[in-house]
Order: structure tokens, then sequence, then C-alpha cells
């Protein structure tokens, strides 16, 4: 039976897929996520490039030309791209995965440096870095599974398929890396930017703090002397900095310091995307915490 659904899938990606759906989305992690749910029948495309955040884009006539081209635009919402804003409010078939009903995002701290308003736009309430989550990243692929089902009902059984796969990969992914992140994940350590957080409870590590909320923020005063005294203390093992931004500021804290230097990059942009690109990513990041952690 399992022989004769397979062969009708392939069958259905034979007949379909020369019409396959357009997609584009935001930023390399959703396109990450995106590729599971329609391999085999289409490549999803992503506007962002390589090293680039969206934290503080603009768009380009040639972005604004192929926002109009796809037939599906999936992007997380305003909190995250707000360069995308106006252009996705005058069109239809666009995902936004900040209203998918019931996703667990988390909520940023009351009244904390969490919640913050810069340039004349509010970053939100709730931490946009789904991806980095496995809750969320699985909620996350079910709404692009039932949108892709919407808009290319033809091949909605391979999307579905694909789901089913993608839950057992990121299954049997959170239990490897929660063995592998065991033994550091008492270690305490700074990131550049307060990204992580999901992966973080996911496997419990502990975060002493960040540089900053968001990338296009620079770090205050008051911050950096914490991190520093925290340093002198060797309270942390390591402090991340990211591929996007490369701070001086990391350098400077640093120095003079026992603490190793490590790099997160939360949008996975040295990673080819393509089939199993997405598992990849997360298991590079449990690699920079593991190798960071236990030096």
């Amino acid at each position: 039976m399992k022989r004769l659904l397979t062969a009708g899938l392939l069958l259905n990606l034979a007949v379909f897929s020369a019409n396959a759906a357009d997609v584009l989305t935001s930023i390399r992690p959703i396109q990450m996520i995106t590729t599971e749910i329609t391999k085999g029948v289409s490549q999803p495309e992503v506007l962002l490039g390589t090293n680039t955040s969206p934290h503080d884009y603009a768009l380009k006539p040639s972005d604004v030309r192929r926002i109009q081209g796809a037939d599906l635009v999936i992007w997380f919402g305003r909190d995250l791209e707000p360069f995308l804003e106006k252009s996705l409010s005058k069109r239809d078939r666009v995902l936004t995965l900040s209203q998918v009903d019931g996703l667990a995002l988390r909520e940023f701290a009351e009244g904390g440096h969490d919640h913050h308003d810069h340039h004349g736009h509010d970053h939100g309430t709730h931490d946009p870095h789904f991806w980095l989550g496995h809750k969320t990243a699985v909620q996350v692929a079910q709404a692009i599974t039932k949108a892709m089902a919407e808009l290319d009902p033809n091949n909605q059984l391979v999307y579905e398929e694909n789901l089913k796969q993608f839950e057992a990969e990121m299954q049997s992914l959170s239990e490897k890396i929660t063995k592998q992140l065991a033994p550091v994940k008492s270690k305490g350590y700074y990131v550049f930017h307060d990204a992580y957080a999901y992966f973080e409870e996911d496997y419990g590590l502990n975060q002493l703090g960040h540089f900053t909320v968001s990338p296009e923020r620079k770090p205050g005063a008051k911050t950096l002397i914490k991190i520093r005294k925290a340093l002198a203390a060797e309270e942390a093992t390591c402090v991340f900095k990211e591929p996007q931004y490369t701070p001086a500021v990391v350098q400077s804290v640093t120095r003079g310091s026992s603490a190793n230097i490590g790099e997160l990059d939360p949008l996975g942009a040295s990673i080819e995307v393509k089939s199993g690109s997405y598992f990849v990513f997360l298991q590079s990041l449990a690699d920079s915490f593991e190798t960071c952690l236990s030096k």
C-alpha cells in the first residue's frame, strides 16, 4: 500500500510540477521550512539575500516586481520585516505567519528592554524568531502546508506527506540535540542580539544576556559595563557574534578576558537551501553552542 501511495505521489509530481506555484519567502529560514513542504514539487524563492538582515532592509524596484509576480508570499509580519508591510497590504495570496492561529510565540518581558520602539516603528510584544523553536517551527510548517494545499490542490497529498516527514525529522533532531548540549547547558554565555530564546528554552541553555535587543540598535554603556564585569569574574564561558554584524564591540568587551568568541548565525546564511537544509541549519547552531561552551 505504501509503495502504491509513493508511486501515486510521483505520478502526481510528474503531471503537475510543470505548473508549480511560484512561492516567494521573505527570509532564508522561512524559505528552508517551505522547501521541506514543497520538495518534489517546487523550490521557493527568497527575497533577502545572504548576509542581509530583515531588521534594516529597504526594498528595491526588482524586489517589488518579484513580490508582484509571486503566486504566494510568505513572511512573518511587520514586527520582523517592516519593509514589506506596504507592498503586501495591496495583494492577495499572502501568508502572514505572525497571524497563524495558536502560534506559540514567546512574549517579550513586560516593561523590560525587550519591548522597544526604535526609529519610529515598534518591534512588537512577541519574539519573531519562531524558526529557532521546535514547537513554533512545526506550527508554521503546518500553516505553510495548508496554504500550499489551497494554492495548489493537485499536490495536496505531496505537501501533507512532506509535513509528516518534517515533523518526524524535527522530533528526531530535537532528541539528538538535547543529548548533545546536555554537558554544556549550565555554562554561561552572552549573545550579540536577543534572537535565540526559543532554541535556548528548548535545550535549557544558560544565556546570561545580550549586547542588544535588535541589531540596528547599538548596545548601551550600562550593558557593556555589565558584560565586562561578568567576563572579568569568569561567569561566562563564551561570547557569540553574528556574521551579519561584525561589531568591534564584541572584540573590545572580550579583550583581556578568558571568554571564547563563538559565532551564531540566526539566518543560516552560509547554508545552501535545498531539501534537508533546515535541519542542517539547526544542527549547525547546536554545534556552535557545543564548540564554544565546551572549550
